[in-house]
């Protein structure tokens, strides 16, 4: 880490939103073909700020781990990615200038393992952060391959390919899939009164556990493989998407409420574990206040989160949530706010 009283000559920052309600999902992915997401970027960001430094003898990177309160130092770029892969392998594709020296803080304030795409919004900020050290820039569009080609190709993870668009471009994303993983991003524009109304009837439940890739997921897969990229469980995650889009654009809560319904409700016709009983704990309750939507994040299972629609009346939804805490205290309320913007990189002046 830096001596003391040394100023770095650049300090580099970037965030990358993280993002919920992601229709579709599981038709973005290599054994799909192809597909159709719309998902909603928000607020909290993720978080980098990298301090550069000439190398004279430094290691080549030092990484804050900020979530983890975990400090280390690479002392040559690639080889085993052995204490946080994402990071290393993220570092190791964009390089390091060899006359540099690089001081990486990450930090979120959305929980680990909330389905939420948070190790996307990951390797798009670092990337983001990365990319300024170089002549050039790259789009969002660029930044999205990369932290996917990250993902499947250097740590050899199942991914799909919305999560990295949905936090390079921000805002509400409508994906086609066309060829997996090549995809068109239409961005969906929105009145400011609609969008304002959105923001607010919109809640994250957190389950209290994180996610993780399980067995289940692992069946699933292998069903669908198998079935291949007809298969008939596929046809209304393709669906959803659509109707969700057209209700948004048309000013339709109730008719978005439904479609985020119809999501859930196909997600747990691919493998009825995919709903835990933590999730639909959430979404009984929310049931009770007249919610018009729920949606369980990313491809379901243990743990993670909801996202549930709440009705026109905001004292209500007050108590829902009240509600939510009291009778499932291991859950948590992550206060989300839409966001218009997907990756922001910008260079902090250093006097």
């Amino acid at each position: 880490m830096a001596q003391t009283g040394e100023k770095p000559i650049r300090i580099i920052s970037s965030v990358a939103p993280i993002r919920i309600a992601d229709f579709g999902g599981w038709t973005d992915t290599w054994f799909a073909k192809y597909g159709r997401v719309l998902n909603i970027a928000v607020y909290p960001y993720v978080e980098v700020q990298i301090h550069v430094y000439r190398r004279g003898n430094r290691a080549p990177v030092c990484i804050y781990a900020e979530n983890y309160g975990e400090r280390y130092t690479l002392e040559a770029i690639g080889g085993a990615y052995d204490r946080h892969p994402l990071l290393e392998a993220a570092i190791e594709y964009m390089g390091v200038p060899k006359d540099l020296a690089l001081e990486i803080t990450i930090f979120s304030e959305a929980p680990v393992g909330a389905s939420t795409g948070t190790s996307a919004a990951v390797s798009v900020a670092l990337i983001g952060a990365l990319d300024w050290l170089k002549p050039g820039r790259m789009t969002p569009h660029e930044v999205a391959a990369a932290a996917h080609k990250i993902e499947t190709e250097l740590l050899h993870q199942q991914c799909g390919v919305q999560d990295q668009l949905a936090s390079a471009y921000g805002g509400i994303c409508y994906i086609e899939i066309l060829d997996y993983p090549h995809a068109i991003v239409s961005p969906i524009g929105l009145p400011n009164s609609i969008w304002w109304e959105l923001e607010r009837r919109l809640s994250l439940i957190f389950l209290g556990q994180a996610h993780s890739s399980s067995k289940v997921h692992e069946m699933v897969i292998r069903e669908l493989e198998s079935a291949g990229p007809e298969a008939q469980k596929l046809a209304p995650l393709r669906q959803t998407p659509v109707k969700a889009k057209n209700a948004l654009l048309a000013g339709d809560f109730e008719a978005f409420g439904q479609a985020m319904i119809e999501n859930t409700e196909a997600q747990r016709r691919l493998h009825p574990n995919l709903i835990s009983p933590r999730h639909q704990a959430v979404i009984d309750i929310a049931q009770r206040f007249g919610a018009l939507g729920w949606k369980v994040n990313g491809a379901g299972g243990d743990g993670g989160s909801v996202t549930i629609l709440g009705g026109p009346d905001s004292a209500l939804q007050r108590q829902m949530l009240a509600a939510i805490k009291k009778e499932l205290p291991y859950t948590q309320n992550i206060p989300i706010y839409l966001s218009r913007f997907g990756l922001r990189v910008w260079e902090t002046p250093v006097y």
